[in-house]
């Protein structure tokens, strides 16, 4: 069986929990001897054998029964996956085993530089991962409001989907009241009262009340340029907050997901990146993030 990164089983039901007796030795020979030819149950296709002398020593398995159809057939063959020496058994009771993302945190904070970490998590069930190398992706938003939305969306979504591969999330966020400082001014104009922003020193209005127009500087985006120029006839001085700006203009270094106020009902994608909506669902985000890790080469995909 070849083992890449971020070697998951897809379906925790397939994994078998087994204490050895205290003579048999976590090597691969020892534990063919002790396995082949015992019944196994037609779902188990991998073992996580325990040490049973009580130094709790373990190791990964694979292995093939004589028969995918009988409900107990016999083990003909033995295949180590992982050895104690890069093996190890962490008891995390909130962690859904079945959750990619969640496997590789556990194993990035439980036990970090380790090979293949067994996760014992939520209703006592059992998964693992081999060479966890999680999928860095960047999101990139302005803040506030707080907490961010976008970043917020995407956890949410990648703490309960079994499809996705293990993502790790970076957290690119711009501060509206940094952003003022690249054209100081006594009066800002932000987008809606609803965000929360401020800006320290400054008089501050908000375009969705619809303000009666003063010397002020917008920070905006094109949908902002857009409402002002209905509303007043003429564009304010603008600083443009458009978090989609830098991906649309060349490819990011990293995969990056991004909101564009411009659009309304749809996902754009490009080299690198997907935008959603301003306001988007989580069922926009589950689109957004299936189209970005379909840019990984070779795909990714349980086992």
């Amino acid at each position: 069986m070849r083992i890449g990164p971020n070697f998951i089983p897809n379906r925790y039901r397939g994994v078998s929990v087994s204490t050895v007796p205290a003579d048999v030795g976590l090597d691969e020979a020892s534990l063919r001897a002790h396995l082949m030819g015992r019944d196994a149950y037609r779902r188990t296709r991998f073992v996580v054998a325990r040490a049973g002398d009580g130094t709790g020593g373990v190791a990964l398995l694979h292995v093939t029964r004589a028969s995918d159809t009988e409900l107990f057939s016999p083990v003909v063959a033995v295949d180590l996956l992982a050895g104690p020496d890069e093996c190890a058994y962490v008891v995390e009771p909130e962690a859904d085993t079945g959750i990619p993302s969640v496997l590789a945190a556990v194993a990035a904070q439980r036990a970090p530089g380790v090979r293949a970490v067994v996760v014992q998590g939520r209703y006592a069930h059992v998964n693992f991962i081999i060479d966890p190398k999680p999928l860095r992706v960047v999101v990139r938003e302005v803040v506030p409001p707080e907490p961010a939305k976008l970043l917020d969306q995407v956890r949410r979504i990648i703490a309960v989907t079994e499809s996705l591969p293990p993502i790790e999330l970076v957290g690119e966020l711009t501060e509206l009241a940094s952003l003022a400082g690249e054209q100081p001014s006594g009066h800002y104009l932000l987008p809606c009262r609803g965000s929360g922003g401020e800006v320290p020193g400054a008089t501050v209005s908000y375009l969705d009340e619809h303000p009666e127009r003063a010397d002020w500087t917008l920070l905006g985006c094109t949908r902002s340029q857009q409402i002002h120029r209905w509303f007043y006839g003429e564009d304010p001085p603008t600083v443009d907050f458009c978090p989609k700006r830098a991906v649309r203009e060349s490819a990011p270094d990293a995969l990056t997901l991004t909101k564009c106020c411009l659009q309304e009902e749809h996902v754009e994608s490009g080299d690198g990146w997907v935008s959603v909506p301003w306001g988007s669902s989580l069922e926009h985000i589950r689109e957004a993030l299936a189209l970005l890790v379909a840019q990984e080469d070779p795909p990714w995909a349980p086992v």
